[in-house]
């Protein structure tokens, strides 16, 4: 036997189960919204191909009770015809005959009229039925469309998104920085040079002419400034 928190704890699990599973089918449903769209879509043009059968079926009945109708007409008319003449010419027993073959007929003329009428009853409502099913799936066909279009364009700034977040253009960026900040070889090679030519012979000359001892190995603007003086 199970205590009140024993039933409490299984009526919390049992509450937490529902509302798991209903984010779980409303997640599913999300996922396969466009899916789900296209899938009901095709039942429902399914259940107007039916709806458009049924309403074939329903005027060809209606049309073969019109013609049976028109059929019973004609031999009512053909008969009374005859009758007529029979009695005219004293032969009532063949009119009674007549009468009877007539009067059944007519019967039948009015179940079969009675008939017709419910038909074209039936048939007006399911007409008017399919041409609103029809009206309503264009318009949701149209609407799928939409929806599929809509869901492109939320993938596209989903993928977009991630692409702004990290990958890859942050990793271009990256690899644009690291190629920016490489040392320029060109320019070391010509450091390079300045150091070895100070390390020459002919520098450590020019260093010793600087220092007053040997003649000068190079031109100074002191020396130009003298020759300006001594210029006449």
């Amino acid at each position: 036997m199970f205590t009140n928190g024993g039933w409490n704890v299984i009526s919390t699990l049992r509450t937490l189960m529902i509302g798991a599973n209903r984010r779980a089918e409303g997640e599913l449903r999300q996922q396969f919204s466009i899916e789900l769209i296209e899938e009901k879509i095709a039942q429902a043009n399914d259940d107007l191909k039916t709806a458009k059968s049924t309403l074939v079926s329903l005027i060809q009945k209606e049309r073969a009770e019109g013609r049976q109708i028109a059929t019973l007409d004609a031999r009512t008319a053909d008969l009374t015809q005859r009758a007529q003449a029979a009695l005219a010419d004293g032969r009532e027993d063949l009119a009674t005959t007549a009468a009877a073959a007539i009067s059944e007929m007519e019967n039948e003329r009015r179940l079969r009229h009675e008939t017709q009428t419910r038909l074209e009853a039936r048939i007006l409502r399911l007409r008017q039925s399919v041409e609103t099913a029809s009206r309503r799936l264009i318009d949701l066909r149209q609407g799928a469309i939409a929806a599929k279009a809509v869901r492109g364009e939320h993938r596209a700034q989903a993928a977009l998104g991630r692409s702004l977040d990290r990958q890859p253009m942050d990793e271009a960026a990256e690899l644009i920085a690291e190629v920016l900040g490489q040392e320029d070889p060109f320019e070391a090679s010509e450091i390079l040079g300045e150091i070895e030519a100070g390390l020459a012979p002919q520098s450590v000359a020019g260093q010793l002419a600087d220092a007053g001892f040997g003649a000068a190995t190079r031109s100074t603007p002191q020396d130009v400034l003298r020759r300006l003086k001594a210029a006449p």
